[in-house]
């Protein structure tokens, strides 16, 4: 096992595999920029190093002041946790290259899945279904054409990165100009490169992805599903595992097929691959993750296997542990993203000092969170501040433990999505487990209770003037009759008391 590990990433992330190495006897190295100097990654780690300005190009995605710190901090392996420089081949590269192990798959199987045409060719030749799309290096007019041929609606991605950057649904011939543009434009500036294709949009589906372990010598096997269909702008909000949509058959067959685009990439380390489940249960490949998801620890809990653990023991050239055979799921578990941001006001960002927070425990509750009382949210990295997770015997126990969770959890000081999270956990559509990639948007939309919570702040304010009113009133009269001699106040309260009864 390694000695020192640098963790080249910030916030709840970076806290999570700061306890993970922690607890195999491994000291741990962390990066800050100058904003982030007090954050609380930085106050868990054995040693820290200010790497630059609050933005992250300026800091976090700095391959040189990375590696020239992990070389300062003498470090064996540098993990990269999720984001920033996670899925870059060229970083990958540079750390085998400089002689630090990089916690995640080869840099060639990095540079493979990143390219999300190439992955879906690779599921092609796996035997796995894939939606219908288009190559790259498309000209606009050739795309454009492709679309025709493929049928509307259609969504524009980026061939490179993943978390809903660069992507556009096209539901008309003449919105495709506008599309290809701005799915360019922020491809480019998210990923650097500007390459984007096509996939035709299947209605109603459910997603859903497989986590996978690989070991060097071959030996792949999957803990079961999550299930991730509680989209905002194809970001996920809440996740569980498993899916209620999958029964014992299923799981075997897309577990099956996951296994095998594992081996085809020469996959080693920890990964997920993630498909798109229809209502007549097909279900097509979507993509391959190079890295661990942010919602792992749904898997965690309910498998018992501490996917971070088994990262740094996988890079340190050990074998897997357990068999396919071996991996049994038990119970339920349920991820709430929690997100700085007001999901009444169009969820636009929240920023400022958290002046308090009151985290929920108790039985099968779990807090992964890179807050505290004290520390400044910034406008300059994700929105993501903390995930919470409840496990129960069943999917109703876990739910009902989740929105338990909910009600204790306060943040004071910014505004958060918590209780839009619990508008979707007390919808009836999502305990039914009816859900799809479109729920949020045709179901529960956060505005229907902004627009009830107005109302009653209204009517509070409405009665708390009224009742000043009166009281100022009742004290101008008994003033004036102070003054003219008539009576005292005890004989106006008298009298104002037997009026009342």
């Amino acid at each position: 096992m390694f000695k020192k590990v640098l963790v080249a990433n910030r916030g709840e992330i970076a806290v999570r595999v700061i306890r993970a190495c922690r607890e195999l006897g491994v000291r741990s190295v962390a990066l800050f920029s100058e904003v982030d100097r007090s954050a609380l990654h930085v106050r868990r780690a054995d040693e820290a190093y200010c790497i630059g300005g609050a933005q992250a190009r300026h800091s976090y995605l700095q391959m040189d002041r990375v590696l020239q710190v992990a070389g300062q901090a003498g470090v064996d392996a540098i993990h990269p946790g999720y984001g920033f420089l996670a899925e870059n081949p060229l970083f990958a590269r540079r750390c085998q290259e400089a002689g630090f192990v990089f916690v995640g798959p080869r840099p060639e199987t990095v540079a493979l899945l990143g390219n999300k045409v190439a992955a879906r060719q690779l599921m092609a030749q796996a035997g796995g279904p894939i939606i219908a799309g288009t190559d790259l290096n498309l000209t606009d007019e050739a795309l454009t054409g492709a679309a025709d041929e493929i049928g509307y609606p259609v969504v524009v991605k980026a061939a490179f990165g993943g978390g809903g950057k660069g992507m556009r649904v096209v539901r008309r011939r003449e919105e495709m100009p506008a599309a290809l543009r701005l799915a360019r434009r922020e491809a480019e500036a998210a990923f650097g490169d500007p390459a984007v294709y096509l996939e035709r949009v299947v209605q109603g589906v459910r997603h859903i992805e497989f986590q996978i372990l690989a070991d060097a010598c071959g030996n792949v096997i999957h803990l079961g599903e999550r299930e991730g269909s509680v989209q905002r702008r194809h970001q996920k909000v809440v996740e569980e595992a498993p899916s209620r949509a999958l029964d014992d058959g299923l799981r075997r067959e897309m577990g099956q097929v996951a296994v095998q685009v594992a081996r085809l990439a020469g996959y080693v380390n920890a990964g997920t691959v993630e498909f798109l489940l229809d209502k007549d249960g097909k279900f097509y490949f979507l993509e391959m993750n190079p890295r661990l998801q942010v919602e792992h620890p749904v898997t965690e809990m309910v498998t018992g296997i501490d996917l971070v653990k088994e990262q740094l023991r996988l890079a340190s050239g050990r074998k897997l542990r357990c068999r396919q055979e071996d991996v049994r799921l038990w119970g339920w578990a349920m991820e709430c993203r929690i997100l700085a941001e007001d999901p009444f006001r169009d969820f636009a960002p929240s920023v400022g000092r958290v002046t308090q927070v009151h985290e929920p425990a108790g039985p099968g509750v779990r807090v992964e969170s890179g807050i505290y009382a004290g520390f400044d949210i910034s406008l300059y990295y994700d929105s993501l501040i903390s995930k919470l997770i409840a496990w129960g015997e069943t999917r109703g126990e876990a739910l009902l433990r989740m929105r338990r969770a909910l009600e204790e959890y306060r943040i004071m000081g910014v505004k958060t999505n918590i209780p839009y999270l619990q508008q979707i956990l007390n919808s009836p559509s999502f305990q039914g487990g009816q859900t799809d990639t479109q729920f949020l948007d045709r179901r529960c939309p956060p505005a229907e209770e902004e627009r009830s919570q107005d109302l009653l702040a209204v009517t509070v304010a409405a009665a708390l003037l009224a009742h000043r009113r009166r009281r100022e009133r009742r004290r101008a009269s008994a003033v004036l009759a102070r003054k003219d001699g008539q009576t005292s106040n005890w004989k106006q309260a008298g009298r104002w008391m037997g009026v009342r009864r």
